[in-house]
């Protein structure tokens, strides 16, 4: 489970395993209980008195896995960690497991399998679940384990298996995975079902059945037949050991699923890269053929993942959690995205009073205790992320006397915890090959809980530490002991046999799990998803201040890959996922089977919404400001719930305002004058400095991005300002996606402003390249002319119908007898500025379609998906990177063509307005 923020209330790790990963010096084999690590030291014992993993009634426990996999760091904090973590001890197989489009659950005689397509909303609305439900158990005939271990596993599939002395069985399951991948021995194979099934299709072989009014496909080897009866339905497998499962979306699909039924998985894998502003993941299953040729797969891809591919769809969808998915028909795909910003600081703001500020910089420099008595892991993290706030705040405004007090306490501390013995230490547990932080706390010892919301503080510190103080930050004084704790939460390496591969990041469900033990009906679940993007950014700057590119980049990926299921999963920015039924506009957690408007220790509005903003750092909170309408009807539902604006985390909420409002965050924050007590991570000099910076250079513009990934881009009016910081010991340019340039100086923080033309003058730029941007002109006309009046058309409603993918009564821009050469590689971008005035519930949708020889055929159509616009008076920025809905066609050459550009109402009841005649709303095709 998440940390609950409640009110102040063995063996030697060898050199070459070390050596081996790139993530720590060489530890050589130690005496007694100490293992040294640079300047520092874990333990290999843990102190006395503590406890490590256990069940829920004290019992020691370790990972249930079998001989095979016996020395392989398990995943905790996974979605089907209650195969190997034995939390309950009355339960020797698992609890239910949400792979999605299928649930899944162990018990004696095999796996069960459901598919839940209906929300049910429980604790008085609070919270929806698509709850396991079996519609069939996979077993053999006269299977009885007397448990589950898990087998095998890889990037987001795991084996388990299940043996009685006779028969044994193993099934592969997976993210995303509707086939469900059975071998056994021993037995026929037998398939129970819920109810009497509908035989929809009989090929011997292959079977069709429909239970619970969810459609199957069995699959046994060929030449064997499927025989039925009642709820009992089981085949022979001869001489062979495999057969499979598959839930299927529609009874038409059944030979297209057949194609890949013997297509076994056998494992998978993600690989990233993040480059000049974008990040890059494929995913990419593995498999064998069990018989036939054929290696190919089907994968049900998460919203998150199919609103940034490229890569073609079919047209079958599943229901899920969250939101629909969408099934490719190849062993692989690959999502890009604009990298989420990261800077260490906000730039100084020039509104700031710098007597003030230094003043509420002493608040806490002169505190009697700045760690305000913490002790355990997450408590002292909280305290050291907030003095590493204050560093960069109080070098901006010349104090460096204030500055290097903040960095002394942050070593002293940070010190103290990575040297073993004393009253706090790390100790590292051989047989879950985890280090745990004691004094523990919130189960981070007894459940392997939320490692990666407490140790993400102590990285985010030191990398500010390593930012002035590199020697501190080696590998052979203290920064050893930090990428022990890397290695811990975030170990980019599945050959590491000391810890597992990203322990807690789910890289398919594109986030991370807080509960070590996925001991729940509903699954695993994370409240806290800004704790978890506090480590992301944190191995961002880590990686930038020490020059580990890989751990840069590792970070960039996880940050980037998050902050969309964010949006999508704990926000819903586009109102798509949450049922209609749940109404609530943000969710506290999400668990596997769905969400909670809730938390761990509180039904309080204020820390529900604020949970998932703190907390608010330049490195992991500016991603937030992508999705602007999103914090507004946070912000109100806030209000609504709290029975007015915030009180007790008034500077959290605060903060978050001013990504998408900073003059209405600013007008709160003078009206309090600081007349308020701070939240336990906060201070006023932090909250103070926050505001002001967005309030004088605008919030987070998501649509510009910078070739470092220590960069990032605020908009005000028409005014962009462009910040980037440069760890490195030589300066270096960085270039930005609107061509915007600008040099930046060695170890330091530059800005810049203008409209992004490329000019380094930090006087606004002129007007977009001409060529291939195009303007929008009332009456239908797209030009390259520059330099007319603002104007705005009218999009008619929708009418309250679903035009999805469908123009509605569109407005159409479009120009003719244009000539040029397709840019490898180049794809269509937009900028569209649209309003919906005070209307709640619309969406604008966006077409462009190219005739490349102008005969009046469309040779290439992309439709992107619709942009929800929040009910605030105010232009709201549309661009491509809502992604691509669909497309058809190829594009080439333009000779005499036509490009056309079509906008129209896709859902909601009222009209709303698009900008004209101005470089604001511009479409660019990607032609020289």
């Amino acid at each position: 489970m998440p940390a609950p923020h409640t009110r102040p209330a063995a063996m030697l790790v060898l050199a070459t395993a070390l050596a081996a990963v790139g993530l720590g010096p060489a530890a050589a084999p130690a005496a007694a209980a100490t293992v040294p690590v640079g300047s520092g030291s874990y333990s290999d014992t843990r102190p006395a008195g503590t406890s490590g993993p256990t069940t829920n009634t004290g019992t020691p426990v370790v990972p249930k896995v079998t001989a095979a996999a016996k020395d392989r760091p398990v995943p905790t904090n996974d979605w089907w960690s209650s195969l190997a973590f034995q939390r309950y001890g009355d339960n020797p197989y698992s609890t239910p497991m949400y792979g999605h489009p299928l649930t899944y659950q162990a018990v004696s005689g095999g796996l069960d399998v459901g598919y839940p397509t209906s929300p049910a909303i429980v604790g008085d609305g609070r919270q929806y679940e698509y709850a396991h439900k079996r519609d069939l158990t996979i077993g053999l005939t006269g299977l009885n384990s007397p448990d589950t271990k898990a087998d095998d596993w890889s990037d987001w599939t795991v084996t388990p298996y299940w043996s009685d002395g006779t028969r044994t069985l193993r099934t592969t399951i997976g993210h995303g995975m509707p086939f469900v991948y059975a071998k056994g021995s021993g037995g026929d194979a037998r398939i129970t079902t819920a109810e009497a099934p509908t035989v929809f299709a009989d090929q011997g072989s292959v079977l069709g059945i429909t239970v619970a009014g969810h459609h199957y496909a069995l699959f046994a080897p060929t030449g064997s037949d499927w025989n039925v009866s009642g709820s009992t339905v089981s085949a022979g497998l001869g001489s062979k050991d495999y057969f499979s499962v598959a839930v299927l979306p529609t009874t038409d699909a059944l030979a297209t699923y057949r194609k890949y039924a013997y297509s076994f998985v056998t494992g998978s894998t993600v690989n990233w890269s993040s480059t000049g502003g974008t990040v890059k993941a494929t995913y990419t299953l593995t498999t064998e053929a069990e018989e036939g040729t054929e290696r190919g797969t089907l994968q049900a891809l998460y919203r998150h993942q199919w609103l940034n591919t490229t890569d073609a769809l079919t047209p079958y969808t599943y229901v899920s959690p969250r939101g629909t998915m969408k099934v490719r028909e190849s062993a692989s795909f690959t999502t890009a995205r604009p990298a989420s910003p990261v800077l260490p600081a906000l730039p100084k703001p020039s509104g700031v009073e710098a007597a003030r500020l230094k003043g509420y910089l002493n608040e806490v420099a002169d505190a009697a205790d700045p760690f305000s008595g913490a002790t355990d892991t997450y408590w002292t993290g909280k305290a050291l992320g907030k003095l590493a706030q204050l560093v960069p705040v109080a070098d901006q405004i010349g104090e460096g006397a204030i500055r290097d007090k903040f960095l002394g306490l942050i070593k002293g501390r940070l010190q103290d915890w990575f040297t073993a013995g004393g009253a706090n230490e790390f100790s590292y547990d051989n047989a879950w090959k985890t280090l745990t932080g004691y004094p523990a706390s919130y189960g981070s010892d007894t459940e392997l809980n939320d490692h990666h919301f407490h140790y993400g503080y102590y990285v985010y510190a030191a990398a500010i530490v390593a930012q002035y103080d590199q020697a501190w930050a080696a590998d052979s004084a203290w920064g050893g002991m930090v990428k022990t704790l890397v290695r811990d939460t975030a170990n980019p390496s599945r050959t590491d046999s000391a810890f597992p591969f990203l322990r807690g990041f789910d890289v398919y469900a594109g986030h991370s799990w807080a509960s070590g033990h996925q001991g729940f009906a509903a699954g695993n679940n994370q409240e806290s998803s800004s704790e978890s993007t506090n480590l992301s950014a944190a191995l961002v700057l880590w990686g930038s201040a020490t020059g580990d590119s890989a751990l840069r980049d590792l970070g960039s990926y996880l940050l980037t890959t998050e902050s969309e299921a964010i949006a999508q999963y704990w926000f819903d920015a586009d109102e798509q996922v949450f049922p209609s039924s749940f109404g609530h506009d943000t969710a506290g957690m999400v668990w596997g089977s769905g969400a909670a408007y809730a938390t761990w220790w509180t039904a309080n509005p204020e820390e529900i919404h604020g949970i998932n903003v703190l907390p608010v750092t330049s490195g992991s909170s500016l991603h937030l400001g992508g999705e602007k309408a999103a914090i507004r009807r946070n912000l109100a539902e806030l209000e609504r719930e709290n029975g007015g604006p915030a009180v007790e985390w008034r500077d959290i909420l605060w903060e978050f305002q001013s990504l998408a409002d900073p003059a209405a965050a600013k007008a709160k924050w003078d009206a309090g004058n600081g007349a308020y007590t701070p939240e336990e991570g906060e201070s006023r000099a932090h909250t103070y400095h926050w505001i002001s910076a967005l309030n004088e250079f605008g919030a987070p513009d998501a649509t510009v991005t910078g070739d470092l990934p220590t960069s990032a881009v605020f908009t005000k009016g028409t005014v962009r300002t462009y910040v980037a910081h440069n760890h490195g010991a030589t300066a270096r340019t960085v270039t930005f996606s609107d061509g915007k340039s600008f040099s930046v100086p060695a170890r330091s923080t530059a800005t810049a402003t203008g409209t992004g033309s490329g000019d380094p003058d930090p006087d606004p730029d002129p007007e977009p390249p001409t060529g291939n941007t195009y303007q929008l002109r009332s009456g239908g006309t797209l030009t390259t002319a520059t330099g007319a009046t603002a104007a705005g058309d009218t999009v008619p409603s929708a009418g309250g119908a679903n035009h999805d993918g469908t123009p509605y009564q569109p407005l159409v821009y479009e120009i003719k007898g244009v000539n040029g050469t397709l840019t490898p590689g180049a794809v269509t971008s937009f900028r569209l500025q649209v309003d919906a005035d005070t209307t709640v519930g619309l969406g604008q949708q966006a077409r462009i379609s190219y005739d490349l020889t102008g005969d009046g055929t469309f040779d290439r159509t992309e439709t992107y998906q619709y942009f929800a616009t929040d009910p605030v008076t105010g232009w709201e920025e549309y661009t491509q990177s809502r992604g691509l809905k669909s497309s058809t066609g190829t594009l080439g050459d333009l000779n005499g063509g036509t490009v056309r550009l079509e906008v129209w109402s896709a859902v909601g009841n009222g009209a709303s307005r698009l900008q004209t005649g101005t470089e604001r709303s511009v479409l660019v095709i990607p032609y020289d």
